[in-house]
């Protein structure tokens, strides 16, 4: 056996002529497609033609943790001329067509993750074999940086799948399974990982016919055929996103409208594309809030030494944290006063893992790591222990001093308040520095953030490990100081009171609601407070009174007094028939003036959360509010948003607003801050 090394890339030849390329990127945890590692690859492609007797190439990865995760973000910002970017694809477009031109049969061998341009790569091989067993860690995830596949994946995925799952895939990012990749024909095999090797010479000595789209689909690339097509694209794609917030998807579909993934033009038109998009502000954006989820999932070792959790409080807060940590592997009790408040939470978690887990036996084994404890006997030997009980301080003080004579001594107890100081409570426990609060979102399974509160008392590794034991369930961490509201409640409680003075002003519900989601909000603030629920809203707004400087609307009182608690009830300011909301499908369109209202005051309070030091710096302001509220990403979050649209002009408007419906909109100090650049 021949060998040669280059610095990413291991070159092995074999007595049978077949040459390996494995890839293990230099001082990095996984491979990536990066500049150079894709010039080495150019080398060593030409380094085969001078091989004698070759017979069959395999790409593989040394990597434990997958293929390759895809082209390497860090250096999307270093280009800032679309021309460039449109150059550099083509050169990457160049090498992975050197692939598909060899004489001799190619094959990716994928074990573990493939995605984005790694994917793409292993598109352009002849064979596709890849380790089953795995969840989903094949895609194309490109249009969540705000770009689309820019090697050959728009026309290559057309090519092997057809253009409706190409399509389904490139516009939504989504991932599939190896067994699911192999139904649709994205991949040629899903084997078990011990016979990757086996089955790629069996590729390379047998030469079975190579994936190909059926006939039928084909048939979509007729002109006629392909116009329809994406006409309805391009609808499903509206509802979800504007081509001036996310222009990617549309992107997508105009590539296939115009060239139905055929031919040279397709590749050139695919690179000038992802060029322009590229340095998009969307784009740039996009790839920040990448970088602040990696920041979040590495601010502490992912090893906890938490493998046993108890929740008190079964209610949909506490039921659905156990269901998520036993869906992430760990043993979970759940107490709570009677079994009558626990079954609907098993119940949820039941669904939940038949929904998640899909491989054979896996939502039983789920499902067995949840257990009822009604009496609390396993507060002995829990590591952690969630409070998720009723949001009121004396409740809450009064099940710490219960609990705490339980535990070992090294447990932690967290509590998931969402608003009450930490040093409020700590005063019920004798061992005040192994306790924090972890406050989850809802529904617990959907948002990504928790915030992970340390008190005056807290001691630092009691921190450490909780935010260890976030990442470790899948989650985000956002250390936070102990305040009020923290983070998060503090900047969306401003945003949902003003769109209730906005109504009691005249603006009816849906052009307020219409308002935020033409801003980029996933959800209007009226139908975002009744799906919180009006008396939550209510609450938190009292406590945020002093902070916040303002009271609630007398309206939000009247309606808790009502009994139209919102989405829970099936009455809030909208009435809700099976979960959705009913709208009037009349009403007037909303205008800048109304948006600014709106968006305004939870910018204003993000500044002064960065000014109270809630979180460590302006960066996680935007990481957190993105996060856990769907703040418009591409915008980078709330102050990048302010920077980008100008200070000046952001705090001018301020003090407009302020003028026009009181000193609750007047501009918060911190703004001489974030102008200065901190």
């Amino acid at each position: 056996m021949t060998r040669s090394a280059a610095r990413h890339w291991r070159r092995e030849t074999d007595s049978r002529g077949v040459c390996r390329l494995i890839l293990d990127k230099l001082a990095a945890s996984s491979n990536t497609l990066s500049l150079e590692v894709l010039s080495q690859l150019d080398e060593e492609l030409t380094a085969l033609g001078e091989v004698s007797g070759l017979t069959g190439l395999v790409i593989e990865s040394a990597k434990h943790n997958g293929f390759i995760l895809g082209a390497d973000v860090a250096e999307f910002g270093t280009v800032e001329d679309p021309d460039a970017a449109a150059r550099l694809a083509g050169q990457g477009q160049a090498t992975l067509a050197r692939i598909a031109a060899l004489d001799c049969p190619s094959v990716a061998l994928i074990d573990g993750y493939a995605l984005g341009g790694g994917l793409e790569l292993a598109l352009a091989c002849d064979y596709r074999i890849a380790a089953k067993g795995y969840e989903r860690t094949l895609g194309l995830p490109e249009v969540q940086l705000g770009i689309h596949p820019g090697f050959g994946g728009t026309v290559r995925t057309v090519e092997l799948v057809g253009a409706l799952r190409a399509l389904d895939l490139m516009l939504t990012g989504r991932s599939v399974t190896p067994i699911e990749a192999q139904d649709m024909g994205l991949i040629d095999r899903a084997v078990p990982a011990a016979g990757l090797h086996e089955a790629a010479l069996d590729c390379i000595e047998h030469k079975p016919p190579r994936s190909r789209a059926a006939w039928y689909l084909r048939l979509l690339r007729l002109p006629f055929l392909r116009s329809l097509l994406a006409r309805s694209m391009r609808g499903r794609v509206a509802r979800r996103a504007r081509r001036s917030h996310y222009p990617a998807p549309y992107a997508i579909i105009d590539l296939w409208r115009r060239h139905g993934a055929g031919g040279p033009a397709a590749y050139a038109a695919e690179a000038e594309s992802i060029g322009k998009l590229l340095v998009s502000p969307t784009s740039r954006n996009l790839v920040r809030m990448f970088g602040l989820r990696e920041r979040l999932r590495n601010l502490a070792p992912k090893s906890t030494g938490i493998g046993n959790v108890h929740v008190v409080g079964a209610g949909v807060m506490g039921g659905d944290i156990a269901a998520w940590c036993a869906l992430k592997d760990l043993s979970v009790s759940v107490q709570d006063r009677a079994l009558e408040y626990v079954e609907p939470a098993l119940e949820r978690a039941r669904k939940l893992f038949q929904r998640r887990l899909r491989a054979p036996g896996a939502a039983a084994a789920a499902e067995a790591r949840m257990s009822i404890d009604l009496e609390g006997a396993a507060l002995g030997s829990t590591d952690l222990v969630i409070e998720a009980i009723v949001e009121r301080l004396d409740a809450k003080q009064e099940l710490l001093r219960s609990i705490e004579p339980e535990l070992d001594e090294h447990a932690i107890i967290a509590t998931n308040t969402s608003s009450i100081r930490l040093e409020d409570m700590a005063p019920a426990l004798k061992r005040p520095g192994r306790f924090v609060g972890l406050h989850f979102f809802n529904p617990v399974a959907r948002l990504p953030l928790v915030e992970v509160i340390s008190g005056e008392a807290t001691d630092a590794e009691t921190l450490e490990k909780t935010i260890s034991f976030v990442i470790r369930i899948g989650k985000l961490p956002l250390p936070c100081r102990s305040a009020p509201g923290f983070l998060v409640n503090r900047v969306l409680t401003p945003y949902m009171l003003e769109a209730l003075n906005a109504h009691e002003d005249g603006h009816m519900l849906e052009t307020i609601d219409a308002a935020a989601r033409a801003f980029g909000m996933p959800m209007g603030p009226v139908e975002l407070a009744d799906r919180v629920g009006l008396d939550v809203a209510l609450h938190v707004a009292g406590l945020l009174g002093g902070v916040l400087g303002r009271e609630p609307p007398a309206l939000l009182r009247q309606q808790v007094e009502a009994g139209r608690l919102g989405a829970k009830t099936g009455h809030g300011f909208y009435e809700y028939d099976k979960g959705r909301a009913r709208r009037q499908s009349r009403y007037p369109a909303p205008d800048a003036d109304l948006t600014d209202r709106l968006m305004l005051p939870l910018i204003n309070e993000a500044v002064a959360c960065h000014a109270d030091g809630i979180v460590e710096d302006s960066d996680l302001v935007d990481a957190g509010v993105v996060f856990a509220t769907g703040f418009a990403p591409f915008t980078g979050g709330p102050i990048n948003y302010a920077r980008e649209r100008g200070i000046d002009e952001v705090v001018a408007r301020l003090e407009a607003l302020s003028g026009r419906f009181g000193a609750h909109f007047e501009p918060h100090s911190g703004w001489r801050d974030i102008a200065a650049g901190s």
